[in-house]
């Protein structure tokens, strides 16, 4: 039995990966390796996994339909998956959309049409995103709020995932879980994502942008609390009524909503420099506020938290000086 963990070599992926191959799981590893960012970072993750007993790795697309279509039958070891990859940002979502449905809606396809072909998937937990919630005022963020009303593509390419998902666990019965993943940062962290770019900014003297004037909040989620959640959900595959599709959708995060100008006083602490802010207004596809109602998570998975900015700061901010040498 094996574990196929899609999106390998990105930053969620390859904390999730080390983490199954650390209690003992066969893992194969998949990844297109794309130049959204630093090709070298994503090659320094894999380096870090390829030594370790267990783990395989596939260098495709998942959207490529001609890889993926014989891949059940190369690999009928694989009993559960896990969706990873995918073409993340709201931001870059404006410049370059076609990517957005290439990754996140072509390819989640193949991925569904691959664990319907598996002779056996005991589970598929796959990527959904806090961002589908839009322009929700109702504060925290709950699964039973509505998500029709996205703000950006890949909003909305993640609430297609969710859909998707929904529909082929109905069709084939697969047990299928979708996890609305909230502001994750940590070390091995993206480069596009707000603690690495303050942290390069500050460390270099530059000065940052803060959208929407600092007016910001965000539920900010340490990447070893989000691994820990989704092992428990993919321990816990949801159970086949024969009625209702055996589908759900939860959120990950850290229940507690950031003040973002807290959030980079704490990286000036773990920098030892003070931040050249520049306020910018609020950028197209972006949100005020986000915050995870975690009670579901809670309640089916044990899932709980436990780290906080002050102390998950200090430590990407350790890594990313001994990566950079900085």
């Amino acid at each position: 039995m094996a574990i196929l963990v899609t999106g390998a070599a990105g930053f969620i992926g390859y904390h999730l990966s080390e983490r199954l191959l650390a209690r003992g799981e066969a893992v194969i590893g998949l990844d297109v390796v794309s130049d959204y960012y630093d090709v070298q970072l994503k090659e320094a993750r894999l380096a870090r996994l390829s030594g370790k007993p267990g783990f395989s790795f596939l260098r495709m697309d998942i959207a490529d339909r001609a890889a993926m279509s014989g891949l059940a039958a190369r690999h009928p070891e694989i009993t559960r998956i896990v969706n990873l990859a995918a073409q993340p940002g709201v931001r870059y979502s404006l410049e370059n959309p076609r990517a957005y449905v290439d990754t996140n809606v072509v390819g989640f396809l193949e991925i569904l049409e691959l664990a319907r072909h598996l002779k056996r998937l005991d589970h598929l937990v796959y990527a959904s995103s806090s961002s589908v919630y839009g322009g929700n005022t109702k504060l925290p963020f709950a699964i039973e709020d509505p998500v029709d009303a996205p703000l950006s593509l890949y909003a909305a390419t993640k609430k297609a995932d969710e859909l998707m998902g929904h529909c082929y666990s109905h069709l084939y019965r697969l047990p299928a879980t979708g996890l609305r993943f909230f502001t994750v940062y940590g070390p091995w962290g993206r480069p596009d994502m707000s603690a690495f770019i303050f942290t390069k900014a500050i460390l270099a003297g530059e000065p940052i942008p803060v959208f929407n004037n600092g007016q910001m909040k965000r539920d900010f989620t340490y990447v070893d609390d989000i691994v820990s959640g989704v092992v428990a959900c993919l321990d816990r595959p949801p159970a086949d009524d024969g009625k209702t599709p055996p589908h759900r959708v939860y959120n990950i995060g850290n229940n507690n909503s950031e003040d973002l100008l807290r959030f980079i006083r704490v990286i000036e602490q773990a920098c030892g420099r003070e931040a050249k802010i520049q306020f910018k207004p609020m950028q197209a596809g972006d949100v005020p506020e986000t915050f995870a109602d975690i009670e579901a998570t809670k309640r089916d998975f044990g899932f709980v938290p436990t780290t906080s900015i002050d102390e998950g700061i200090p430590r990407f901010v350790e890594w990313y000086r001994d990566y950079h040498k900085a």
